[in-house]
C-alpha cells in the first residue's frame, strides 16, 4: 500500500476545520498521513488542531496564502501521492480507496481527479457544464477556468519535483 499525504490548508476555518479533518481521518484507505499548514490562523484553529496532534501533524506557517500553504505541506509529505483538501471541504469516505484503484489499475498515469457534490447554504446544485472533468490531457481545458479542483485532486508526488510548486504570487485559481 502506497502512502497518501494528504494536505490541509487553513487560515481562520476553525468553524469548517473538524468536519474536513475528520472526513479525511473516516477514510477507508487508511495508509495516509495528514499535514494541516495553518496559514498564520488568528481564530481558534490551534486550539481545535492541538485535539489532533496525536492523528495528524501541524505545521505553522505566517499568513501567506493557499500556495504557499500547500508548497509547505508539499515539501514536509512523505507519501508517494499527495491528496489536497480544502479546508471548509469534506471527502465522501471511498475518496483515497477510489483514487488509489484508479493508479493501480492505471499505471501509467500520474494524475487523477474525482467528481464533485457542491453544496451551498445547506442545498445541494449541481456544478454547470463549463466545469465538467475531462480525462486525459486537459491542459486547454483549464486554461478559461478553474477546471481541476484541489480538493479532488491526487497527484503522484514526484511531479512536482519536475514542474515545480505552486505559484505563491496566485491569489486565486493558484493550482493552475
Amino acid at each position: 500500500m502506497e502512502l497518501v499525504s494528504v494536505i490541509i490548508p487553513t487560515y481562520n476555518r476553525a468553524a469548517w476545520l473538524k468536519e474536513a479533518i475528520e472526513s479525511v481521518l473516516n477514510q477507508t484507505y487508511r495508509h495516509f498521513e495528514l499535514i494541516v499548514v495553518d496559514d498564520g490562523s488568528t481564530d481558534t484553529t490551534g486550539a481545535l488542531l492541538q485535539q489532533y496532534e496525536t492523528v495528524l501533524s501541524v505545521l505553522y506557517t505566517s499568513h501567506r496564502g493557499p500556495s504557499a500553504s500547500r508548497n509547505c505541506g508539499i515539501v514536509a509529505a512523505r507519501g508517494v501521492y499527495i491528496a489536497f483538501l480544502d479546508s471548509d471541504d469534506v471527502w465522501l469516505p471511498d475518496k483515497l480507496r477510489t483514487q488509489m484503484l484508479f493508479f493501480q489499475d492505471h499505471p501509467e498515469a500520474r494524475v487523477c481527479q474525482t467528481e464533485e457534490i457542491w453544496i451551498r447554504n445547506g442545498v445541494r446544485v449541481n456544478p454547470m457544464q463549463k466545469h465538467k472533468k475531462y480525462s486525459g490531457w486537459i491542459f486547454e481545458q483549464c486554461l478559461p477556468l478553474c477546471i481541476v479542483s484541489p480538493s479532488s485532486v491526487m497527484i503522484e508526488r514526484s511531479v512536482f519535483g519536475e514542474v515545480g510548486l505552486f505559484d505563491e504570487t496566485f491569489l486565486a485559481c493558484e493550482e493552475r
